[in-house]
């Protein structure tokens, strides 16, 4: 950890001025991480009485990678000083009434941002303006800062809030940052994924928004992968195809019904926070899953693959759409008392040991030094001869064949606001992999106890019937239609819910005896699949869920520990 004091005095001090704020003068520093500014010695004795400088001293400090825009006070800004100190305020504007506002990130509470103001007055103009013109600077120093977005707004997705969660909590944002748009509202499903794949100019921009739920994210994933694909000769149907990764990152403003992917990249589903991520630049990579059927391209998937459970709710819930989100309450309880299992064999490529385990408790953070873990071109090498050479082996790949009630494969936690913990806790966002869990037939009661087990702070894989596995890729294929023994036939390789089972049955329905696969909320076409995992081939402006500890004294850019007998306010 580096002081504060530190970082003032290592780094050349770009401007230094004794100015005022909130009716007080301070004395203002900006080098090229911070902008801090302290009370005067004499503010200080005249409201506290305290003459010792250094317990007096109370240090506010902005990480510059963290300022939003600076310019000049609006007229009115004025308006929110308190009724006690508006005469303050009109002596100090009248003695100073030069001034510049700097928006800054304010971080509150559950992972949420907020863009708060600073003020500060000058009696002379040049020296507001220079102040200005060299923060601006700064600024425009951060390349990796977004100027030009393209937005897509579907205004039909969660409760059509789309539109207006942009105009009214976003638009203002990027405008304050300079920011320019291209706004394009959806007017039918795929509008997004077909006009990224043929029509965008995506040299003109600097990143894609999308304003919607976890479907919209879908459809801009699959535009830009596939077309990032096309202009590079990849062939997505081979199983085998290296992608290649987006050049362009992708934004997520929530504004669906649960924003899964938004909620366990950044910690919280606010609109204003995930402005405020595209607004610094912010850039997350983020694994994904191409998912095949023989020779054939099916969906990627950065979120959920389930089978069984997983898949059956959203099949169900497809023919209740008219209910809003209100269907998938009513189709998981109607799931769930149905309590249907799948025959299948899974077979899985296990990932090294140095990826950790799906049960390490490591969880997924900002800065998270597995995702980070980058490997020389050397390593590379010898970890695909040895994938290569682990896939011709019988040892290399395992296969598992039961009952299942579920497999779901998880690249990342898929926490939400009702699973804070998600499906896989300790799943990363962006090293290679993929949790695989596979959930064997048992009675409703145990398979209710590990569904309630995402609620609550217990291990979920803490059952007899439940295994979980870190992957790199898997293959699933469904029990074949074909006659049972006698002995089969004491319980049918499905339960079919609340109908009655015949005991003269010989056979049963090749189509009854599958289940769907939802890919992050889509179902698939077939149930037999091939899925690989294609590390960090998108980015999102994200940078992961941040630690408490680390809100309010870490970022990438700068990190200060307080100074003894000294009191700092990091805002």
């Amino acid at each position: 950890m580096t002081r504060l004091s530190d970082i003032m005095e290592t780094q050349d001090r770009l401007l230094f001025s004794k100015l005022f704020h909130k009716h007080r003068q301070v004395e203002v520093t900006l080098n090229r991480s911070v902008l801090a500014w302290k009370e005067t010695e004499k503010s200080r004795k005249r409201s506290s009485g305290i003459s010792n400088r250094a317990e007096t001293a109370h240090i506010h400090a902005l990480q510059v990678c963290e300022i939003v825009a600076v310019h000049t006070k609006d007229d009115d800004q004025d308006n929110k000083e308190t009724r006690r100190s508006r005469a303050e305020a009109k002596q100090t504007s009248r003695l100073h009434p030069h001034a510049f506002t700097v928006s800054y990130i304010r971080r509150t509470r559950q992972h949420q941002w907020c863009c708060s103001e600073v003020i500060f007055h000058s009696a002379n103009q040049a020296l507001s303006e220079q102040w200005i013109k060299v923060i601006n600077e700064q600024l425009a120093l951060l390349t990796h800062r977004p100027k030009s977005l393209l937005v897509y707004i579907n205004p039909y997705g969660g409760k059509r809030r789309g539109k207006r969660i942009y105009e009214q909590k976003v638009a203002p944002l990027f405008g304050r940052a300079c920011i320019s748009t291209d706004v394009i509202v959806t007017e039918r499903a795929n509008h997004a994924r077909d006009h990224l794949k043929t029509e965008a100019n995506l040299d003109k921009y600097d990143g894609v928004v999308c304003v919607g739920g976890d479907g919209m994210f879908s459809e801009i994933l699959h535009g830009l992968i596939s077309r990032t694909q096309t202009d590079n000769g990849v062939d997505p149907n081979q199983p085998d195809a290296e992608l290649v990764p987006c050049s362009v990152h992708i934004g997520i403003i929530p504004a669906g019904s649960t924003d899964c992917i938004c909620f366990a990249t950044v910690g919280t589903n606010d609109p204003v926070t995930s402005a405020l991520h595209i607004i610094v630049g912010d850039s997350q990579p983020m694994d994904v899953c191409s998912v095949h059927h023989n020779d054939s391209f099916l969906r990627y998937s950065v979120s959920l693959l389930g089978y069984g459970f997983y898949g059956d709710v959203l099949k169900d819930s497809e023919r209740k759409r008219w209910m809003g989100p209100a269907r998938y309450d009513l189709s998981g309880v109607k799931t769930f008392l149905s309590h249907n299992y799948y025959e299948g064999s899974i077979s899985f490529l296990p990932a090294e040991n140095n990826m950790g385990d799906p049960r390490d408790k490591l969880q997924c953070r900002s800065g998270c030094s597995v995702c980070q873990h980058k490997p020389s071109s050397k390593d590379t090498q010898w970890e695909m001869s040895e994938e290569k050479e682990m896939s011709d082996k019988v040892g290399g790949w395992r296969t598992i064949r039961g009952k299942f009630i579920a497999i779901n494969a998880a690249s990342m936690s898929c926490a939400c606001p009702r699973s804070p913990k998600g499906l896989s806790p300790s799943a990363h966002l962006a090293d290679g992999t993929t949790d695989l869990i596979l959930v064997r037939k048992c009675s409703r009661l145990d398979f209710l106890t590990h569904l309630l087990r995402h609620t609550n702070k217990e291990d979920q894989f803490d059952h007899s019937f439940v295994e979980v596995h870190r992957v790199r890729r898997f293959n699933f294929q469904p029990q074949q239609n074909e006659m049972h023994s006698l002995e089969d036939l004491t319980e049918t390789p499905k339960k079919t819910g609340f109908r009655p089972i015949c005991s003269a049955q010989t056979n049963y329905n090749y189509q009854d005896s599958h289940s769907s696969w939802n890919c992050d909320g889509e179902i698939l076409p077939h149930a037999a699949i091939r899925v690989s995992v294609q590390p960090q081939l998108i980015r999102l402006f994200a940078r992961g869920i941040e630690e408490q500890q680390q809100s309010l004294l870490e970022d990438p850019c700068t990190l200060w520990a307080l100074e003894p007998n000294t009191h700092y306010s990091v805002d």
